[in-house]
């Protein structure tokens, strides 16, 4: 359905139960790079449309920041947390803690506001780590594998198997996931009967990461200036903290070729093309259908016995 001047300013769509106005969906958003193709609102639309059944559970209870890119990747971005007033009232939203106040937070819980933020050209959903529920307590744990500009990304994996080994021997299940940009993240579901909150989650993340670090000098470092970290990779666990948000999985980077920060298997990451870009908004979905992340289903591990684990490790 279309309406408007030239009858394709405004494209009306349905999503879920409700009809979401798309306003010019010909608009370019990401140039034509390399490859040749371009891509419109109007794609960006209907590829959240189409990953909205295993996007949405990754978001629900979330509050988002918004990265926002009205004139398309070569224009000004936006870093939207608070909702205007102007957004629809069926949008839901949460009010959380700042350091002089509070902020209005967009939570993403149907499909209606994943295309209606689409159409406000919001590229990228940047997810915090903890529920509107209980925003003090993280359900997740993320750790960024970040390669350096011009690195190989065979660190990155390097990294993630190193990283996924010492979890596994923590006995803490975790998922990797491509970020679209450089690197991988290694996610974590937390949780249990002694919920913990960010200062501890990240204490944790910290520390086993420095764990490695110690194992591998020469390769891995967690100094976050850029001048101390060399050649190594850096081991991020920054996203950790309050208020920190992590890119949302399946969602769009503001990337020339519409790159997806997407999901994956632990046998993808032997896949000699997998590269942070290897999948974009033209063929994500189609990993989403294969479910990577299957076995991460239900309440996440407590910390409590991980930490004891971690603690023996450290002091061996």
């Amino acid at each position: 359905m279309s309406a408007g001047a030239g009858g394709g300013d405004v494209r009306k769509v349905r999503a879920g139960r409700r009809i979401v106005e798309v306003h010019r969906p010909d608009k370019v958003l990401f140039p034509a790079g390399e490859d040749g193709k371009e891509y419109t609102k109007g794609d960006l639309v209907a590829y959240y449309r189409s990953v909205a059944p295993f996007l949405l559970p990754q978001l629900r209870g979330r509050p988002l920041m918004l990265e926002r890119h009205p004139d398309g990747i070569d224009g000004p971005r936006f870093m939207q947390k608070n909702t205007p007033e102007h957004h629809p009232e069926w949008i839901t939203r949460v009010e959380v803690a700042k350091e002089d106040g509070t902020v209005r937070h967009t939570v993403c819980d149907d499909s209606a506001t994943l295309a209606f933020l689409a159409d406000q050209a919001c590229l990228t959903l940047h997810r915090r780590l903890s529920r509107s529920g209980r925003v003090d307590c993280p359900d997740l744990m993320v750790f960024d594998l970040d390669r350096a500009d011009g690195s190989r990304f065979a660190a990155v994996r390097e990294a993630a198997v190193w990283l996924g080994e010492l979890l596994g021997e923590l006995r803490l299940p975790s998922a990797l996931m491509t970020t679209g940009s450089r690197g991988l993240h290694v996610v974590v579901p937390v949780g249990g009967s002694g919920d913990l909150g960010f200062d501890e989650v990240r204490g944790f993340a910290r520390d086993a990461a420095e764990l490695l670090v110690a194992a591998h000098p020469d390769r891995l470092t967690t100094a976050a200036r850029i001048k101390d970290r060399g050649d190594r990779l850096y081991l991020d666990v920054q996203r950790n903290g309050y208020a920190q948000t992590a890119v949302a999985p399946f969602t769009v980077c503001a990337r020339p070729g519409a790159p997806v920060a997407t999901p994956i298997t632990w046998e993808q990451l032997d896949d000699p093309e997998l590269g942070p870009r290897r999948w974009t908004i033209a063929d994500a979905v189609e990993q989403a259908r294969t479910r990577p992340w299957s076995g991460m289903t239900g309440r996440g591990r407590s910390l409590g016995p991980a930490r004891r684990r971690l603690d023996a490790l450290r002091g061996s």
